[in-house]
């Protein structure tokens, strides 16, 4: 189905892996459009309910395959044909999107980790924002990301000097939501990923939605939204289902919807 990935759906939970480990999972532009298509893919499957995004063999992605850059290369262009549209589909995925790093993820690797909402690491993972290392500039949403997770003054640090963060550094900065141990890794993500589509997806995307939004409007604007999705959330069928499960005194199934 795809060229550079592989998809597989397991207990409502979309697992779309990149595909070249030979070259660390490094982007192509092959790989960008695989990418978007399966997110998009994910997003609309009814049975789908939680994507995670990992890497086959030792590393997640070390970014751009610098093999297909040339010096008459528009860096601008390509961003805007391959990388942005990319990053959108993540970012406008109403499901919950799991980067589950297994190795280094460097790069455009890195931003593809950012933009996602849950970033889970295995013990060998790590990050190394190396676009300096070639006199570049994050990109793909990285420096859009990254500070809203670490805060200015760090985040200027890891752009600037380049430096590489193991996993254990990026759970103490917020970059990790969690570190396992390499043995357990998959089975921790995998029951990860199972909680997430088995909650209430449809509140989840609300939540979602609205902490995208106070970063850029008001706290009136905010309280606003706030009641505009509580009256959305308070229609659906897994409220009705979360409501009687506690009169009832017992464990909720959701629904989704």
């Amino acid at each position: 189905m795809y060229e550079t990935i592989k998809y597989e759906v397991i207990n409502r939970v979309a697992w779309i892996t990149l595909n070249r480990p030979d070259k660390l999972n490094a982007f192509t532009a092959q790989m960008n459009k695989d990418l978007k298509q399966s997110i998009k893919l994910a997003s609309r499957s009814m049975e789908v309910r939680c994507i995670v995004l990992t890497g086959e063999g030792r590393g997640f992605c070390s970014g751009q395959d610098l093999a297909g850059v040339n010096e008459d290369m528009d860096h601008g262009e390509v961003l805007r044909a391959l990388y942005n549209p990319m990053i959108m589909e993540i970012h406008q995925c109403e499901k919950p999107v799991i980067a589950a790093v297994n190795g280094v993820a460097a790069g455009a690797g890195m931003s593809l980790a950012l933009a996602c909402d849950f970033r889970l690491l295995s013990e060998r993972a790590s990050f190394v924002e190396a676009f300096i290392h070639v006199g570049l500039v994050p990109d793909a949403g990285n420096l859009y990301y990254l500070p809203k997770l670490i805060g200015h003054a760090k985040a200027l640090e890891l752009a600037i000097m380049g430096e590489k963060v193991s996993a254990f550094q990026a759970e103490e900065l917020g970059l990790a939501n969690k570190v396992y141990p390499e043995e357990l890794w998959r089975d921790e993500v995998a029951s990860y990923a199972e909680r997430l589509a088995s909650m209430p997806t449809a509140a989840i995307s609300l939540i979602k939605k609205n902490l995208k939004s106070s970063w850029n409007i008001t706290l009136e604007d905010s309280l606003e939204k706030d009641a505009q999705a509580q009256r959305i959330a308070g229609l659906t069928s897994d409220h009705k289902e979360g409501v009687n499960a506690f009169i009832e005194k017992r464990k909720p199934v959701f629904q989704g919807r």
